[in-house]
């Protein structure tokens, strides 16, 4: 099936906003605030995505990918995610840097170029901040963790996913240390939503409630 840039982002826009509302109909409305664009415009691409077979789409009940259009979507999340990688590893980009490339090319390699990004970087699990990549054939790891916002302050934590793209958040997390693989301890919080005081190592250092919600470690058993 011949399909467009267009149809491929919004596909990978939907995906996302089904995980974050755990499998309920995405709004259009949610997702015209994800695209940048109109209302109107989102209504007509999902029309459009559904006569394709992509989506499944009633009014008031939201949009849905259908098993097609979920393969689709993680085609584009497995390309995206191995070209942060080999861009980091490989090309010398700092983690701020790697998202906006891979949204350039992301729709631009052959499967065959995936297979041999794949075989450079021994078929690796997750991207530069920590997000999961899609196997081969269509499969999303899954693992259970929990936003740093959330954790209980006496524990010791393993950072492994930073959600936020922001290059100037990624850059102050790096200059601090918090980076996946990185153990860290509450030292304390500051109430109604305030920012959470850190512990790496003996050194200490702050972010807000906003950033700490796109910081994942494991969830505690």
């Amino acid at each position: 099936m011949s399909r467009s840039q267009s149809v491929e982002d919004y596909l990978k826009a939907i995906y996302k906003l089904e995980e974050a509302e755990k499998d309920k109909g995405v709004s259009t409305s949610k997702l015209a605030d994800l695209m940048g664009v109109a209302n109107a415009s989102v209504t007509n691409m999902v029309k459009r995505l559904s006569e394709m077979g992509l989506v499944s789409y009633e009014s008031y009940y939201g949009v849905n990918l259908t098993e097609s259009g979920k393969k689709i979507a993680l085609e584009i999340i497995r390309h995206h995610r191995l070209l942060e990688l080999y861009l980091a590893e490989m090309l010398g980009y700092s983690w701020d840097q790697v998202h906006e490339e891979a949204e350039k090319l992301e729709h631009h390699i052959s499967e065959q170029f995936e297979d041999k990004i794949s075989e450079l970087l021994n078929n690796p699990k997750f991207d530069p901040h920590g997000d999961p990549i899609p196997t081969k054939d269509g499969e999303m790891p899954r693992l259970v963790l929990m936003p740093l916002s959330e954790v209980p302050n006496e524990d010791e934590h393993i950072i492994k996913r930073v959600k936020n793209q922001d290059p100037e958040v990624l850059r102050y997390l790096e200059k601090n240390g918090l980076l996946p693989g990185a153990k860290i301890k509450i030292v304390s919080r500051e109430p109604f939503n305030g920012p959470i005081k850190i512990d790496m190592d003996g050194e200490t250092t702050t972010v807000g409630h906003s950033v700490a919600k796109d910081i994942y470690v494991f969830a505690p058993n």
